[in-house]
């Protein structure tokens, strides 16, 4: 059942294998008080401590998205990592991010994750079953986007729901050290173009 423990100095992931649902809810039960991600798919668990790294990446990437919203004028929501998914669907779990754009939906239009490291679960068939729209994911100092078309995500160079977003140089800032001086270069790269 046990296969694969993948740490680092950053996150740890412990994936379980062969995992029915009722063992998932049981699972899920014990942990529910802890600080740990439970990420299930088709029988296939990835349990993590997220990192110190982790988590700033993703408030990294949640303020300049949002500065980059403002600054345009779009009206969006922030939705979090909520639980998404059902027994039906054979997924559950939790975007890093998320954010509804113009109006309040069940379904965010964008996901975030982060990947520090990785498990034995395909992030994009359980985003897949849940219909998210488009999903970013910044791992190893790059964003990359997917955008789900006819029930496949496809790999895009732009956000489809912000087209004039340069994503390269969201990247760029993205991937400063210092989180405030990221934001605070963002906004005035913005304001000069």
């Amino acid at each position: 059942m046990l296969e694969q423990l993948k740490t680092s100095d950053r996150d740890a992931i412990i994936t379980l294998y062969d995992i029915s649902w009722e063992k998932f809810e049981a699972i899920a039960s014990l942990l529910e008080e802890t600080k740990v991600r439970l990420t299930y798919l088709d029988g296939t668990l990835d349990i993590m401590t997220p990192s110190p790294e982790h988590e700033q990446s993703k408030g990294s990437v949640g303020l300049l998205l949002e500065t980059y919203l403002r600054h345009i004028g779009r009206r969006f929501y922030r939705t979090g990592g909520y639980t998404l998914g059902s027994r039906e669907e054979g997924a559950r779990g939790e975007p890093d991010e998320s954010y509804n754009l113009d109006a309040i939906k069940p379904i965010p239009d964008i996901a975030i994750e982060v990947v520090i490291a990785s498990g034995g679960v395909n992030n994009l068939e359980k985003y897949r079953r849940w219909g998210i729209p488009e999903v970013w994911f910044y791992q190893k100092q790059r964003v990359c986007i997917f955008h789900l078309h006819a029930g496949k995500y496809e790999q895009v160079d732009r956000s489809e729901f912000l087209p004039e977003l340069d994503i390269d140089s969201f990247t760029r800032f993205l991937n400063m050290p210092d989180q405030y001086d990221a934001t605070i270069a963002f906004t005035q790269s913005l304001q000069q173009n």
